[in-house]
């Protein structure tokens, strides 16, 4: 049977060292983690070292007795837990610096981004205009009559509609695509009309009645390339517009960075597939009967730089529904986006907005709900400008 070892102890002239040695390794271990971030990091650093100093002097200066030489490594731990939560803060601290400088990075990233996309369409042409508003109106082929009504009423025509953007920095054109059909016919007409009024705003689009939602995306692309404008505003060619009301209601909204300006409204998601507006993917927005989420009409509405900026970059992964002005609600769901509903954007033909302007109170635009646009507008359009129009001088005055 081997003899019981005693264990062993450790001599009274080595305590010293051992405090001054672990005292050494936990300054320069502290040293290497901790990075003051600013100076209330610098004065809690000072004061942890300080608290580190006390204790490892104290355990150093307390005489030891043969008896207490193995609370030693004892006394250690417990210094080692003393220090352990100042290191935990340390860490916090460096954590949150960690995270904020990846949000700084990610923010600089996605503006970046932006700035690229911009960037890249723009390359090939002048540098982008800056001007207050840029004003697509939605046209088709067939639609010539339609045109002609609105030139003679509220779009003003040749030298006064250059006068209007180099003083006023307001843009109207005629947004039009191309034909199935290369060189087609109707091409054809559309590049006659252009040279004679040049009012045209050509989108890289095949023109189709269920292909709306596609042309209202490219055609924000596409207007985001060419003019650095405020507001982007889109309106039907059978909408009448009183361009003067239209430019001070933005004006009111120029300061907020992201705007959707019109006649908000929610209607029904229509199912069956016998009626005009039939959503083909109604099962999408719950039960049958729910109703959309709210839109702006799509007769005329705005939206400012910031929301045309985000489809112009998101243009290949934006969904498009049935109904182009869903589409459009859709696009800025979940985004910081202020929902503007302005009643004066949707006036009713005469008396309706007659009424509004006796009481000094101008429709922004007019039309009739029941056509989506104004009854028989190439008939109609010229009364409805005698009877409901700002008068011609009034965009002129109007102050941006």
């Amino acid at each position: 049977m081997k003899p019981q070892r005693s264990p062993k102890k450790i001599s009274l002239n080595w305590i010293p060292f051992i405090c001054l040695s672990f005292f050494t390794l936990g300054i320069l271990f502290s040293n290497r983690l901790w990075v003051p971030p600013e100076s209330n990091g610098q004065l809690l650093s000072q004061r942890r070292r300080e608290q580190e100093l006390q204790i490892v002097s104290g355990d150093c200066d307390t005489k030891k007795t043969p008896g207490q030489d193995n609370d030693v490594m004892g006394e250690v731990l417990k210094t080692h837990e003393a220090i352990q939560p100042y290191r935990s803060l340390d860490k916090s601290v460096a954590m949150l610096e960690m995270q904020l400088a990846a949000s700084r990075s990610s923010q600089e990233m996605d503006n970046g981004e932006a700035s690229k996309v911009v960037s890249t369409l723009t390359r090939d042409g002048p540098p982008r205009k800056k001007v207050f508003m840029v004003i697509g109106i939605n046209t088709a082929f067939s639609s010539r009559r339609r045109r002609d009504s609105v030139r003679e009423t509220w779009m003003p025509q040749g030298e006064k509609l250059i006068k209007l953007e180099r003083e006023k920095g307001i843009i109207i054109r005629f947004m039009i695509g191309h034909s199935a059909t290369s060189n087609s016919i109707l091409d054809r007409a559309i590049d006659s009309e252009e040279a004679q009024h040049k009012d045209f705003f050509r989108l890289e689009h095949v023109e189709g009645y269920h292909e709306l939602s596609a042309k209202t995306k490219i055609f924000f692309s596409t207007a985001v390339a060419k003019w650095d404008a405020e507001f982007y505003v889109k309106v039907d060619d059978d909408v009448h517009v009183n361009l003067g009301m239209l430019a001070t209601t933005l004006g009111r909204h120029r300061s907020k960075p992201r705007v959707y300006i019109g006649c908000m409204k929610s209607g029904p998601v229509l199912s069956s597939k016998n009626v005009k507006y039939h959503e083909p993917e109604y099962w999408k927005f719950g039960e049958e009967g729910n109703k959309y989420f709210r839109h702006a009409t799509g007769q005329i509405y705005a939206i400012s730089k910031e929301l045309a900026t985000y489809i112009s970059i998101n243009q290949p992964i934006l969904h498009k529904y049935a109904n182009e002005d869903v589409s459009l609600g859709a696009w800025f769901i979940g985004l910081e986006v202020e929902h503007i509903d302005d009643r004066n954007m949707c006036c009713g033909t005469p008396p309706d907005c007659e009424w509004k302007a006796q009481a000094g109170n101008v429709c922004v635009a007019s039309f009739d709900w029941s056509c989506s646009g104004i009854c028989k507008s190439v008939e109609k359009l010229k009364t409805v400008h005698k009877r409901c129009g700002e008068g011609d001088d009034a965009v002129w005055n109007t102050l941006l």
